[in-house]
């Protein structure tokens, strides 16, 4: 049974940069993407990875999404890190061949990882 699990969050100041991480309990073919949820707010799809990387408009310059499929791990480097940028990530696995930020096109899910951006 496929299992996500994240790591990497915290707290950081303005500007500052993160790299999260998401580890696989098996390898997997299909995209993996990240996903942030803010209070209020809906489930936004940031970063995805097949063969190629896409990101969302939000994180696009800013964000990269990596992948080692030696280790089943999925990285997402943070850098320019703004107070928006503060919620729960996740990662998630597609149940499509290729990358999409919709994250009604993702089938397993892990816990999330808190990121915090704040003086």
């Amino acid at each position: 049974q496929l299992r996500l699990v994240e790591s990497g969050g915290g707290l950081t100041q303005p500007g500052g940069s993160l790299t999260l991480s998401c580890k696989l309990s098996m390898f997997i073919a299909e995209p993996v993407g990240w996903f942030r949820q803010v209070p209020g707010k809906e489930r936004e799809g940031i970063a995805c990875i097949d063969f190629n990387t896409h990101y969302s408009d939000s994180v696009r310059g800013r964000f990269t999404i990596s992948r080692s499929n030696t280790q089943n791990t999925v990285y997402l480097r943070m850098n320019g890190l703004k107070p928006e940028d503060t919620g729960v990530y996740q990662c998630a696995a597609s149940s499509l061949s290729l990358c999409t930020l919709d994250p009604a096109s993702y089938r397993t899910w892990g816990v999330g990882t808190q990121v915090t951006v704040s003086s």
